[in-house]
Order: structure tokens, then sequence, then C-alpha cells
């Protein structure tokens, strides 16, 4: 058996102590130190969860193209640039990039990330292929190839993926939009929409999509979070991404009413899958958090959030942990079972 030792990160704090794993399972969680040398110290934390992405266009990096930014220009569908660009890239090419998004989160410990796949059936088929003998495992959010409503269509796409993941409302006819998420509810799979990114947008119709959670909210007001607290949603912000295009949530006050927060890397053409970039980032940029909650947010939150397994970390549980440098939050050792 193999020991970790170090700071070990519960729901409540740190804890000075040690995990022994092996085959993939842990099968002790003690206090102190270990009888045996350990192969690794540091910050043992759970592994990642990265509550949104967009890796489909990864491969826009590479293509070393200035991006405009602002949000209509590049990402509203079908027009923006992002879309034109997966229209005219060949599927190898998509594919290969999202190949190297998966490689670089899972050497950065994530185990899930919630995908939002553009390019209806065929973008989730390119996304399993990407995913083939990969131990990362995706939460795909399909979404139909049009700004419409087509019955067929998003039975196929729910019986190939785990829920439905829209742009904004403002894109979108609200009655096209209330026929999906009745779909949606009727096949008890998921639903999430982009909400309130760089306007406000009606909170009443938000809400009348009883959507699982939402996706930046960055101009929302107290009112609006507020009503979004009362149901029980939770949130995902993607504030590298928000400030790419010069934008930024009211942190203080998402804290204030007591927002159910998680954190996304959102397009990989932006920024890499790398979860701990995110929240190294948000550390230099937002004073409102100390790391210990940024590290809780991207494990035992994330898992909440989106109704995981939240039973890490302890015996008998799944050796799925990361132990991090603690000055750099590099990591030294990732196990994920």
């Amino acid at each position: 058996m193999d020991y970790v030792s170090g700071e070990i990160l519960t729901e409540k704090g740190f804890i000075n102590g040690y995990l022994g794993f092996e085959k993939n399972t842990i099968f002790e969680f003690g206090k102190g130190h270990p009888l045996k040398k350990p192969i690794c110290k540091g910050l043992i934390v759970p592994s990642f969860i990265n509550a949104h992405t967009h890796i489909g266009d990864s491969f826009i990096k590479k293509r070393k193209i200035k991006l405009p930014k602002n949000v209509i220009e590049l990402v509203k569908p079908p027009e923006g640039l992002k879309h034109k660009l997966l229209k005219e890239a060949k599927e190898k090419e998509i594919i290969e990039g999202m190949k190297e998004s998966i490689s670089i989160m899972f050497n950065s410990g994530i185990t899930k990330f919630c995908d939002f796949r553009e390019g209806g059936l065929k973008g989730i088929f390119d996304l399993n292929k990407a995913l083939t003998n990969q131990k990362v495992t995706a939460i795909i959010f399909s979404r139909p190839a049009e700004l419409k409503y087509d019955t067929e269509e998003i039975e196929i796409l729910l019986k190939n993926s785990n829920g439905i993941g829209l742009s904004s409302i403002s894109d979108w006819d609200f009655f096209e939009l209330k026929k999906i998420s009745n779909h949606i509810k009727k096949r008890k799979k998921l639903f999430a929409i982009h909400a309130s990114e760089i306007l406000r947008e009606n909170i009443d119709d938000i809400l009348d999509l009883k959507p699982d959670f939402l996706v930046h909210m960055v101009k929302a007001t107290e009112s609006d979070l507020y009503r979004v607290k009362e149901n029980d949603i939770p949130i995902v912000l993607c504030l590298r991404s928000n400030n790419f295009y010069g934008l930024k949530p009211n942190i203080k006050l998402m804290k204030k009413v007591g927002i159910h927060l998680m954190f996304g890397t959102d397009n990989s053409m932006l920024n890499s899958p790398n979860i701990i970039d995110e929240i190294k980032f948000i550390k230099n940029k937002y004073k409102e958090f100390s790391m210990e909650e940024l590290l809780n947010i991207i494990t035992f939150r994330a898992r909440k959030g989106l109704n995981l397994n939240c039973d890490i970390l302890g015996a008998n549980s799944k050796a799925d942990f990361v132990v991090l440098n603690k000055k750099t939050l590099k990591p030294l050792y990732v196990s994920i079972g």
C-alpha cells in the first residue's frame, strides 16, 4: 500500500493526516503521520470538477487567430466567429484539439468536466471519440444544430448525452426554449443555460425553464440573485473568460446572497481547461475568496451542485485525489481511480 501525507481538505477545512491506498481505492484515512514513508507530501484534495467548458473550440488556439473581445462577435450562435470556424474545421482537427484539452485536465487532476457540446449529434460523437481510453469523464450537455425545437432531434440528443446546454434566452424564441425544457424534464435529464452574461435577462423567463444550473449571471441584479437562491440553483462562474471580454460579476453580492457557486474554464480557445489556473487567477483578482474556499468550490461544492457522489477521501472510497505543492499549487501526484 502507498501513502500520501500532509494537509487533507475536508468539507470543514484542512486537517493534518494521511491516506493509504492501492488498486484505485483508499483503505486508510488517518490523522498525523503514516507508519510507512509517504510517496508524496503536500495539500491533499479531492480530484477536481470543471463545471463549464467548451472544448470543441480547442483547435482554434493553435491557429493563432486574433479573437474579437466581444461576446456577440466571437461566440453568439450561429454567426459568431467560433461557430464559423467549427463549421469549417475538419473532424480530425476538432478531435485532436479536444484530446489535448482532456490531457491537460487529467494532468491537472480533473476527474469530470461539464461540456457544452456544439454541433448536434455529431458534436457528441466527436467528444466521445476524444474521450476514448481516457480516465477523465464528461457530463455532456448537447445542443440542437439550429435555434429551434425539433422533437426527434431533442429526443436523440437526450438519448446520447446527459442533458442540454444552451446559449442565452436572448438568442432564442422563448416558446422554443420552453418546449425544449419541458422535453428535458420529462426525460429527467439535465438542463443548463448561459444567463445575463452581457446584459440583464428576464429572471422570470430564466427560472421558468427550470434550469439545473446557470452560467455567468454577470449582469444579474440583487433581486435576480435572491430569486436564484430561493430556487436553489447553482451559478457557474468563468472569471478568466469574463475578464477577456471586460466583464466582472459582482462576487461580493453573490456571496452575500449565499449563491451556490461553481467554477468553469469556459472556451478552450481562450483559456487552458486547467481549473487550478482558474482559481489562481481568481485568488489574484478577487479578495473575497480564501484559497481553502476556492479549493472547496472545485471539489466538494461542485459535486454537490452537480449531484455527484460526495463520498470522497474516506476509507473504501475511490482514490480520486490530487497532491498539490502548498506554495505553487502545482500537482505533485494525481490519482484518478
